[in-house]
């Protein structure tokens, strides 16, 4: 049976391209070499949401994420994704109305983590995603509890995401920045962190951290595939 056709609804560059490379080198394993399914992305100029998010509008957030949806279904998606975790309050607002249903990054990860025997979790990324409601919830409804940086220190990363990691730069600085970060959760009780930006598991990965990490681009993409390839799975959703 032919695998699912996955549409990307794309924020950012770097996050989007880890997403999309994840897809294809993953699915190699259990289709074959060089097979994937097929993929599309679309992506509004990310300024778009950055004006919507940075105003507090998540409606506006919705609705260019509906928007993307309409024109990746148009071209055949049937299974939609988004790698970038400070849009899914938008993305709650307009997921019952979608013409296809869409993987939540949040719930994805909540998953990984109570399989792995998580409980106490802290949460990276940018101000908007650890300030709001997106782990909390996810990480609440199975049971787990999602803790985040003190304000200096989401300050401190929020600045960082937007200043160097959606602009392709990764510097040793900024990973012992986010490694002292994280050392700070530790210290708190946690005992994993969710790389909560697309961007930051380009930065840092399990070796570089003291705590057991989260890939939330990744797992994103695991959790496309396994629907993609297995069509008699049904992802939560419309």
């Amino acid at each position: 049976m032919k695998a699912r056709h996955l549409g990307i609804a794309a924020i950012s560059a770097e996050g989007a391209a880890l997403c999309y490379r994840t897809l294809v080198q993953e699915a190699q394993a259990a289709m074959g070499e060089h097979a994937h399914p097929e993929i599309s992305l679309h992506c509004f100029s990310m300024s778009e949401h950055m004006a919507a998010i940075e105003a507090g509008d998540w409606p506006q957030v919705g609705r260019l994420l509906l928007a993307s949806a309409q024109k990746l279904v148009a071209g055949g998606a049937e299974l939609l994704l988004c790698p970038d975790n400070t849009v899914h309050p938008g993305l709650a607002l307009i997921r019952a109305q979608s013409p296809a249903p869409w993987l939540h990054i949040g719930e994805e990860v909540a998953k990984a983590a109570q399989a792995r025997g998580f409980r106490r979790i802290g949460v990276l990324g940018t101000r908007f995603l650890m300030e709001g409601p997106v782990y909390p919830q996810a990480l609440a409804a199975l049971g787990m509890e999602a803790v985040i940086p003190d304000e200096a220190q989401r300050l401190g990363i929020h600045r960082r995401i937007f200043g160097e990691l959606v602009q392709g730069r990764f510097e040793p600085e900024t990973r012992r920045y986010f490694q002292a970060v994280i050392q700070t959760l530790a210290d708190q009780g946690c005992d994993a962190v969710v790389l909560g930006c697309t961007e930051i598991p380009l930065l840092i990965g399990e070796s570089d951290s003291p705590l057991p990490v989260l890939d939330s681009t990744r797992l994103l993409a695991r959790a496309a595939l396994r629907f993609a390839i297995n069509p008699g799975i049904s992802p939560e959703g419309p």
